[in-house]
């Protein structure tokens, strides 16, 4: 029944007591808009990607307001012994990019119906040069929430670039940097899902908002205190 998507299990606990020391000592984590990440029923969180720590933090975040996060992850990781039995133990979601995988979207639109949040970067990569635009925002997003009726929060992440960028780990200063998330408001779903305009122009919403939520951690990360 709608809502009944369980909420963290054994395995989430266990990496939330684990992730969360960690993740604490190596970033200042400030956060803005928190509390829009809904206690129970069905969300999508719809973020930049700036990093490959994106997704611990944010589901860091989201596993402190006791749901878990289940994300679309590229089919290939699954393949992969260490990854694939990690990503089969939280529950996340897989997808073929490129691929046009309509068995994944339809997964995670079941997913999200049962009231789970689930957690997209519709950029689909990490952006090179995190000052840059957004790079074009893909349909999924948009594809998932009409089809199931649910709100997509954007949400802004910045600094976990500093320790993590697409080139790779480093450990240039500053030691302990300061990376922001904020929570926009809910974007409720309007539009027809079997319409490729509604669905252009419900991602272009989304892009647009997720744009505002960036300039906004940017300036929450690298304010007072920041270093």
């Amino acid at each position: 029944m709608p809502g009944s998507e369980p909420e963290l299990n054994g395995w989430w606990r266990a990496g939330l007591a684990i992730v969360g020391p960690a993740l604490r000592l190596l970033f200042r984590i400030r956060s803005a808009g928190v509390e829009r990440i809904p206690r129970s029923g069905p969300a999508i969180l719809a973020a930049n990607h700036v990093s490959a720590l994106d997704g611990i933090l944010l589901a860091y975040l989201v596993a402190q307001r006791g749901r878990p996060t289940r994300y679309l992850v590229a089919a290939e990781f699954f393949d992969k012994r260490f990854h694939g039995f990690w990503l089969r133990r939280f529950k996340q979601i897989p997808i073929r990019r490129g691929m046009g995988d309509s068995g994944a979207l339809d997964e995670a639109v079941a997913t999200v119906q049962a009231g789970a949040i689930a957690g997209i970067f519709p950029e689909g990569t990490v952006n090179p040069p995190p000052g840059a635009p957004l790079l074009r925002g893909r349909t999924g997003v948009a594809r998932i929430a009409l089809a199931a009726g649910a709100p997509v929060i954007p949400v802004g992440i910045w600094g976990t670039q500093v320790r993590w960028p697409r080139t790779g780990l480093t450990f240039r200063r500053p030691l302990r940097p300061s990376v922001a998330l904020t929570f926009g408001p809910p974007i409720e779903p309007k539009g027809d899902p079997s319409s490729l305009d509604d669905i252009q122009a419900f991602t272009t919403i989304v892009m647009t908002r997720i744009a505002e939520q960036v300039t906004a951690a940017r300036n929450l990360a690298e304010g007072p205190g920041s270093t």
